[in-house]
């Protein structure tokens, strides 16, 4: 049945010359001296080298012209890579280009340029980064896979070029660090011997895989019969690979065979044995690859010329073998089982044929920008032996190609071509093709002259893509093949015709449809005797054969005729005569093309952007139903488009076959009878078939339907018959199962606008059920689609910060397309800036000073001026703790000599403050800042020196000289160091050990010191090695060593890290071996190296350790640091305590002596094993008197009572152990108060209350329990006057009575740490208010709760430092709040002179800290009160300030930066996810229950610090300007969530949070009067009516802005610009009803927050507003009736609301609807011909003769849903009998025609009524 071959025409582009030459042409290089075949090229098609590649089934514009093609030309060694005619980018290579590919690789979505030279593989990133690999082995080509590179060693490729350690160094220096590394995590689990053999197996193996351009290649494996062998075949030449299936061709030339392999990754478990070791998770760097042989073909002397992919007429894909010397073509088609779209399965060979070729390519004409799974649909072009162009398609030859006889002027009109050529031109032969790229090729001609052709005329129709894809999925492929030969080969086509315009595909495609028409319609069908004439026709008849049809799936049925028959209607045969098989083959053939096409457009119909391809559709569809005599489907497509009924005027009313499947009829019963009650004959059968792309748009939006109105789920099938993929996530209703699906089938906001208005509503509704509070287990995109970008930010946490939010296709395919690109710009509101004047307060009035580098200029951020609203505290606070500027000094205007002495005196007392303010600094700028690690850190300087502002700031220096003070500045540099080091906030990834290194001075200095001190309380120090260690070391600098030391042991804290505590214990000389020649230790290093034992082995109640430090609490002194000696059994005793933190009587197992020595060291009385303390004690003694002080025996309880105090409180911390707390009691007679010291009673207090945590209480009452009752009476007696004072010592019992009272509130200050709880702060308040006025009054009214008159008998330097104790606890309550109140007082102490009080350094240090804590981090961190964080912080507060800044007496200074082991960063700040802005926004946190008060809910406004995360159990975004949002959480007693850590649900600190429409932000309307929209949008419609209607009050009146009121209360651009235009075009329209409507809809989008339905609305109201307008001037405005289907499924929608169908609350006004359909109607009646023509239309069949007048009247029958006439006229038959004449037929009517509208009925019963009467 096929035609002979039809010769087609070419078009010729241009001459093709490469545009390479062209290039260097251009760069001026003499063409003569190189020799003309010295280059390379080839030409691509520039999706090859897109990034990322593109989604084949995203439609791709179709690249024509020469401009589409890429070329990359080659010559030497650089490469010019042009695109068209211009030069893209040039690369230079070190060596002469071998060879060059595209290739993508598993871990990059880039395209890299792989380019290999003779012992390099260079890789070129698209960006021009380059990788070189150096090459061990000789390769002689590298080929593409879609996982990486394939490389094929040559012969002697066993050969190594280099020496494997050369190779090494050699890779280290040329391959740079790229950003490849960033998106790529090599594993790092192999160890050495595997290392080894993946070297060897490399340097074996034939071929190699490289995966990543920073990896080694990897061995390849011949897997045979399930085992794996190393491939070392070095005959097996590769001659093609496939860069989108994993395929290899080869040729064997020992043995003369094609193979073709399958290429698979195993993994290495896999390759070994089975008993070997445990499997390894499969990790991307542990795969082997694998070659397995599919095909082998014994068939050519040498290898294919060419080896290429292409499709078959079906899609399957096809090798392609060119055999040159057999001067053939061999195809091998193959099967590919997709397991899941990524990975493939099996694949195998399915057949092969061969067809004479000198030459071919895979070019893509018949069906362009059509996809088969992964590969596009590609031709065959061959060029036969005989010099004939063919093409083919599979094996199918579709036509001939020639060139074009007469040569047009324009093809050449860039080259100069002689009269000669040109008659030479019709004579030539075409001898080669090359170079195809899509549908375009380089033909080289007879005379050499080489010319880029096209093989298609225009760009392709997408209508005709589409409905040849439809065909070719829907036709049984008999049917299709022979189509495809019908179009390729008719020799008539319009297609053919010079004079081709836009739309001659089309035509050409119509005229082979309307040819097939013809041949079906010459034999008209007549109806068949009863008896059957042939015994096939008995047997074609017979019921086994109706069975069988029934049995068998469509495509085994092959040419026997099918009955399409739905009624009883005997099937029609044909007569027998030579065209009776033809006839039933093309009736057969056109059923199928009806289907097929209906459901194309069906599909069609549901894009409103196809509504010009629909018409043309629906008048070619109209063609074949009526050569079917299929009357239903024509009189169906009339009724969409009335303008078919030119050429079908009347319709017979003859009985149709069946009903034409309509969805807007599916979606209608749909949504009044549910889905399950409603059989799919309205679902086309093509969009039930799987994996079908031509119908799936349809197939979607029926799936969505039939989800949500409940259809039942079976796998992926549904029970209304399509199929459907659902993403996962948590589906509670049937809203959130289709949002679920509309993700999975990738259908977004973007695809739901182009669905009709009605239909699209239905899923509208389903997005917004599902926005208030979706599941948490959604991915991203879900988010994205229901509108909660907020939540999609959190979903994708730490992913988004490495690659944008918006460059995750997903996202973008799901979201807006106008919320790609406009993200609204919001400018930060005034109230937040804070005026550059007043950021140096009137103590720096000079401007010289301001622009000096304090540490602390980075506070100010957008999110720290929310936290502290307009107040000025932060300024205050980096004024307080600035110690770069000189302080001002108040003097006298003309000073004397004595005035200078004054001044000095003044500069002292001032440098003390300035040399303790590091310590509050580094604790206010606690991770605040990053740096870059190319930049060395900055250090603020310490400036002691004063200004004069009396004498123009004149500078005064403070003369050390006359201070016997050495080096005072040293420990305050060290400080500041330590406080420059701890701004820097803890890294998301190592800081690199590099960068530490690059900070290190040349000679070792304090600072530095303590900036590894500050990196090692934020674990940075883990990084260095031991090496860097020895180097610090080494330095013999004592504070250098000692920062490392504590530093060391900190960032490695619990882990015992066993070359740490190496380190450590050298530092310990007790712990020298005594043969050790003696080493000068300073005991301020010993401490640190003891305290860092206690860091180093916390919390593991390691034995060994705990014996030795309890004996270095009580360890003689050794040499001449006596001083210090306290200091050291401190350090001793808190290490003690961390080693063994918490584990009470269980940390000390079977020592029973443990706890007497601990006591014994206390000095308390009760000691119950005196017989090992003695011996212990003896044994101790041998290490000596070697000091200046001569001891006894006895224990020195003064030194070790502090220590062992500490010990004992951290061992039994929250142990809540009556007996030891009962032992560490407060005496409690007169007389051994005077033995005890009175600040080790405080320590004793502080110590009792850590054993009993849960007893501490907020109250006064509780802090009065702690005072003894001899204290109590003794001081209230003596306070009131009542006893006399010489019968005890008054002075002891009132040192107690304020140790005790300090102790407890230092207690509390730990229990409630970081807290905020306002019990708490009041009291210590209270306390502190009290202290100080007892040393001088301040005017503050509180109850007195303490006796007056303390200074009588406690000294000033007490009073003072439990003031400040005091104080320092309440700021650890209120750490990072910033609390006002606190900070006042904090601020009076700090400016307190030195004649106010003693103000000496420890209180300066103690204030500092305090305010440093106050605002910890810049109100981002807060304190916990783990156990960990107790003892770090009871280290920290210790209770014995420092006299100066270089006492280190009785405590370390550098201990007190131990408070950064206590910190977390709890704070949260919202952020606004349309403005990327931080925001206010109400929170409400709820704690679980504890002992002390039951669940509870409370109130924040973030940026704000949250509760422990032991304590809480969810946080949720109240309020109703944002969307809610809830996250849960589990108490569990962890430490706060690090930095970057996956599991963090706060996102390190930040809660993305979407704002409401119609809301403005709290920092914009604080209280919420702006935000009633109502108000406003009353004054946009007053304003308007007034513009409009009275013109001469507008001049002085200026309009309302809507555009400018919307944009204050949305982010939503759509919404900005819709306003926008209503105020620009309102200025000239007169219609008030419309504007009014406008500005009503605005509102009700706006304040439902519904953007989307702004098209909505509009839509609806024009189309039936502009109906009645053009009926009034009698033109009607539309040509179809499908707007009226759209609105009908509108209508039925809001009738499922009402009836309960759908979920309750509809998202557009009930009454709008109900009112549109109203005026429907009326419109309807009011028309005066619409009745006569509908009767006419009823009993005739006939149409009306004028447009206009059909239009409404398909509008009409559309509308009421009234059947064709042959079903009316049945209908009435059956009626008729069966009614009296007077008697209504609309019941029985009712009952026959379920589906028509009440009014419709009535009318045919009018149009009957007469009849009977």
């Amino acid at each position: 049945m096929s035609p002979a071959i039809v010769s087609r025409r070419l078009t010729v582009l241009r001459e093709f010359r490469p545009h390479g030459l062209s290039a260097e042409e251009a760069d001026g290089e003499d063409p003569g001296k190189r020799p003309p075949q010295d280059y390379d090229y080839f030409l691509f098609d520039p999706a090859l080298a897109a990034s990322p590649r593109p989604d084949p089934c995203r439609e791709a514009p179709c690249s024509s012209g020469a401009d589409g093609d890429h070329e990359l030309f080659i010559r030497g060694n650089r490469i010019i890579w042009s695109a068209g005619s211009r030069v893209h980018k040039r690369y230079l290579s070190p060596n002469t280009v071998i060879m060059a590919c595209w290739c993508r690789m598993n871990t990059t979505c880039d395209a890299l340029l792989c380019v290999l030279q003779v012992d390099t593989l260079s890789i070129y990133n698209v960006t021009g980064e380059v990788v070189s690999i150096p090459l061990p082995y000789a390769v002689s080509s590298i080929w593409p896979l879609p996982f990486g590179l394939l490389l094929q060693k040559s012969t002697d490729g066993g050969r190594v070029v280099l020496s494997s350690s050369s190779l090494l160094k050699t890779r280290d220096l040329i391959r740079p660090n790229k950003e490849f590394v960033l998106n790529y995590n090599v594993s790092s689990q192999g160890n050495a011997l595997e290392t080894v053999s993946k070297a060897d197996g490399a340097i074996i193996s034939s071929h190699l895989i490289l995966k990543h351009p920073l990896e080694e290649p990897q061995a390849t494996y011949l897997e045979e019969r399930g085992k794996l062998d190393m491939l070392k075949d070095f005959d097996e030449k590769t001659i093609w690979t496939s860069d989108i299936i994993p395929l290899m061709a080869s040729y064997h030339r020992g043995k003369f065979q094609h193979s073709v392999w399958q290429i698979d990754g195993t993994t290495y478990q896999e390759a070994m044995d089975e008993n070997a070791v445990p499997p390894i998770p499969c990790d991307i760097s542990l795969q082997k690859f694998a070659f397995r042989k599919i095909w082998q073909g014994k068939c050519s002397q040498s290898a294919a010329s060419k080896v290429f992919l292409a499709t078959d007429i079906d899609g399957m894909p096809t090798i392609c073998f060119l055999l040159h010397e057999q001067k053939m073509l061999l195809a091998v088609r193959i099967q590919v089982d997709e397991i899941n779209g990524e990975s493939f399965g099996d694949i195998k060979p399915h057949m092969s044929w061969n067809i004479p070729a000198f030459a071919a390519a895979p070019v893509i004409v018949t069906r362009p920008r059509a996809w088969v799974g992964v590969l596009p649909f590609t031709d065959i072009l061959i060029l036969t032996p005989d010099n004939d162009l063919l093409l083919y398609s599979g094996k199918q030859c579709l036509c001939r190609y020639t060139l074009p006889t007469e040569l047009g002027k324009g093809i050449f009109s860039n080259y100069e071509l002689n009269a000669g050529v040109m008659d030479f031109y019709s004579d030539m032969k075409i001898t080669s093709i090359t170079d195809a790229v899509e549908g375009r090729i380089n033909l080289t001609c007879s005379n050499g002259l080489m010319l880029r052709c096209s093989l298609r005329k225009n760009t392709s129709s997408s209508l005709v893509s589409d409905c040849i894809t439809a065909m070719a999925e829907g036709l049984q492929s008999c049917f299709y093949s022979h189509f495809v030969s019908l179009l390729w080969g008719d020799s008539d086509a319009a297609y053919l015709c010079p004079s081709s315009h836009v739309d001659s595909e089309w035509e050409s495609f119509s005229y082979e449809i309307e040819k097939i028409c013809t041949k079906c319609g010459q034999i008209s069908p007549t109806k068949s005797s009863k008896s059957p004439c042939t015994a096939w026709d008995f047997l074609v008849n017979s019921k086994h054969h109706a069975q069988y049809c029934k049995l068998s799936p469509t495509s085994c049925t092959s040419l026997l005729p099918v009955s399409y028959s739905t009624s009883s209607t005997d099937f029609h045969s044909f007569p027998q005569d030579e065209n009776s098989a033809d006839v039933s083959f093309y009736i057969r053939f056109m059923r199928g093309i009806l289907d097929t096409l209906h459901a194309l457009y069906e599909n069609m119909k549901l894009n409103i952007l196809r509504k010009q391809d629909l018409a043309c559709l629906a008048s070619l569809l109209c063609r074949v139903a009526s050569s079917l005599g299929e009357n239903s489907y024509v009189d169906y497509y009339c009724r969409d488009f009335p303008h078919n009924l030119v050429e079908f005027h009347s319709l017979s009313s003859a009985s149709a076959l069946k009903f034409p499947p309509c969805l807007f009829r599916w979606f209608e019963n749909c949504l009044r009878h549910g889905c399950d009650l409603k059989i799919s004959d309205d679902i086309p059968a093509l969009m039930c078939k799987e994996k079908g792309s031509a119908v799936s748009w349809g197939r979607k939006v029926v799936s969505f339907y039939s989800l949500l109105l409940g259809a039942e789920r079976k796998g992926k099938n549904l029970s209304s018959g399509v199929y459907c993929e659902v993403a996962s996530g948590l589906a509670r209703s049937n809203e959130e199962l289709t949002v679920l699906a509309m993700v999975a089938e990738k259908f977004g906001r973007q695809q739901l606008d182009l669905l009709p208005i009605g239909v699209s509503l239905v899923l509208r509704h389903a997005l917004d059920k599902c926005r208030e509070s979706p599941p948490d287990d959604w991915p991203a995109p879900a988010y994205v689609l229901v509108g909660r970008d907020d939540l999609a930010m959190a979903k994708m946490g730490s992913r988004r910060k490495e690659n944008g939010f918006w460059n995750n296709d997903n996202l973008t395919s799901i979201s807006v397309p106008y919320m790609l690109h406009l993200q609204p710009v919001t400018i930060p509101t005034t109230a937040l800036d804070v005026p550059p004047s007043e950021v140096l307060n009137s103590e720096d009035t000079d401007s010289v000073y301001k622009s000096v580098e304090d540490g602390m200029e980075h506070i100010f951020t957008s999110t720290t001026q929310l936290r502290y609203g307009r107040d000025l505290r932060l300024n205050e606070v980096r004024r307080l703790l600035c110690s770069a500027r000189p302080v001002a000094i108040q003097t006298p205007t003309n000073p004397s000599v004595s005035d200078q002495d004054l001044q000095q005196q003044q500069l002292w007392n001032f440098a003390q403050r300035t040399t303790s303010l590091p310590f509050g600094r580094g604790a206010f700028t606690l991770a605040t800042t990053y740096t870059l690690l190319t930049e060395a850190l900055v250090f603020p300087k310490l400036v002691l020196a004063g200004r004069l502002p009396a004498q123009q700031n004149a500078t005064v220096n403070l003369d050390l000289s006359t201070r016997s003070v050495s080096e005072f500045k040293s420990w305050s540099e060290f400080h500041n160091g330590v406080a420059a080091g701890l701004r820097l906030a803890p890294f998301q990834e190592k800081m690199l050990r590099t960068w530490i290194q690059y900070n290190r001075p040349s000679e070792p200095n304090f600072t530095h010191a303590g900036l590894l001190l500050a990196f090692g309380l934020h674990e940075h120090l883990r990084v260095l090695t031991m090496t860097d260690a020895y180097r610090y070391l080494s330095q013999e600098h004592d504070i250098t060593r000692l920062g490392l030391l504590l530093g060391l042991a900190a960032s490695n804290r619990g882990t015992m890290h066993p070359a740490i505590s190496k380190m450590l214990y050298f530092h310990v000389p007790s712990r020298h071996p005594s043969s050790t020649p003696e080493l000068e230790l300073p005991t301020l290093l010993q401490s640190a190296a003891v305290m860092g034992i206690g860091l180093l082995y916390e919390g593991s109640a390691h034995a060994l350790t705990m014996k030795i430090l309890l004996g270095e609490i009580g360890r003689r002194s050794g040499g001449d640091n006596v001083l210090e000696r306290e200091g050291y059994a401190v350090a001793a005793g808190s290490a003690l305590g961390f080693v063994a933190l918490g584990h009470g009587s269980n940390a000390f197992g079977f020592m029973d002596t443990f706890l007497d020595q601990l006591f014994e060291y206390i000095g308390t009385k009760e000691v119950y094993h005196e017989k090992q303390l003695n011996a212990a004690i003896a044994s101790d003694e041998q290490s000596g008197n070697t000091g200046q002080m001569m001891e006894g025996a006895q224990i020195n309880v003064d030194v070790t009572a502090p220590g062992a105090i500490i010990a004992l409180a951290l061992i039994f911390l929250k142990a809540e152990s009556e007996e030891i707390a009962a032992r560490l009691s407060v005496p409690n007679t007169h007389f051994d108060l005077q033995y005890v010291r009175p600040d080790f009673v405080m320590l004793r207090i502080v110590a009792r209350n850590l054993i009993l945590w849960s007893r501490i209480q907020p109250t006064k009452d509780w802090i009065e329990s702690q005072i003894p009752e001899t204290v109590k009476s003794g001081v209230s007696n003596t306070s009131q006057g009542v006893m006399d004072s010489d019968e005890f010592d008054t002075e002891a019992l009132f040192q107690a009575y304020v140790n005790i009272v300090t102790g407890a509130c230092i207690a509390l200050g730990l229990k409630y740490a970081g807290s905020r709880n306002s019990d708490a702060q009041e009291l210590l308040y209270a306390y502190a208010v009290h202290f100080l006025n007892e040393i001088k009054h301040v005017p503050i009214q509180a109850p007195s709760i303490l006796p007056k008159g303390l200074l009588q008998h406690v000294d000033r330097g007490t009073l003072e430092l439990c003031l400040h104790l005091i104080v320092l606890s309440l700021s650890v309550i209120m750490a990072g709040s910033g609390h006002l109140q606190t900070f006042r007082l904090l601020r009076y102490l700090r400016g307190r002179s030195s004649a106010e009080g003693q103000v000496n350094y420890g209180l300066q240090m103690a204030v500092s800290l305090a305010i440093g804590f106050l605002f910890l981090g810049g109100g981002t961190h807060t304190f916990s009160t783990s156990n960990s964080a107790v003892a770090a912080l009871l280290v920290t507060l210790y209770p014995r300030l420092p006299t100066g800044p270089n006492d280190n007496r009785c405590h370390l200074q550098a201990f007190r930066h131990l408070y950064v082991i206590a910190t977390e960063p709890r704070w949260v700040q919202t952020v606004d996810v349309d403005t990327g802005l931080p925001v206010y926004c109400p929170l409400e946190v709820t704690v679980a229950e504890t002992e002390y008060y039951d669940e509870t809910n409370y109130c924040e406004v973030t940026p704000c610090l949250l509760p422990e995360r032991s304590v809480l159990k969810s946080i949720r975004v109240c309020g109703p300007r944002y969307w809610s949002q809830v996250i849960t959480l589990t108490p569990e007693d962890k430490p706060w969530w690090r930095s970057g850590d996956k599991t963090d649900p706060f996102n390190g600190g930040v809660l993305y949070i979407k704002r409401k429409v119609g809301s403005c932000s709290y920092s914009d309307d604080p209280i919420g009067c702006q935000s009633l929209l109502s108000r406003a949008m009353h004054e946009v419609c007053d304003t308007l009516s007034t513009y409009g209607g009275n013109q001469a009050n507008s001049a002085t009146r200026s309009p309302f802005r809507v555009d400018q009121l919307v944009s204050t209360f949305s982010a939503n651009p759509s919404l900005i610009a819709f306003a926008k235009l209503c105020c620009e075009s309102w200025k000239d329209r007169c219609n008030a009803s419309f504007e009014e409507f406008c500005s009503q809809v605005l509102y009700e989008c706006m304040s439902k927050d519904r953007p989307a339905l702004l098209q909505v609305y509009i839509s609806l109201y024009t189309i039936i507003e502009s109906m009645w307008e053009h009926l009034k001037i009698g033109h009607f405005p539309f040509s179809d009736s499908l707007l009226l289907s759209s609105l009908k499924v509108a209508s039925a929608y809001n009738e499922a609301l009402i009836d309960g169908r759908i979920t309750t609350g509809g998202i557009i006004q009930p009454t709008f609807l109900e009112s549109l359909i109203k005026r429907v109607e009326y419109i309807f009646a009011e028309l005066p011909t619409l009745r006569d023509n509908f009767f006419n239309y009823l009993k005739k069949g006939k149409w009306p003769d004028a447009q206009n007048e059909a239009v409404l009247l398909s509008c009409y029958l559309q509308w009421y849903s009234i059947p064709p006439p042959h079903v009316v006229s049945s209908a009435i038959e059956k009626v008729k009998p069966r009614t009296q004449t007077s008697v209504s037929m609309l019941p029985l009517l009712r009952l026959l025609l379920p589906t028509t509208h009440l009014v419709g009925l009535m009318e045919i019963e009018k149009l009957h009524m007469p009849i009977r009467s």
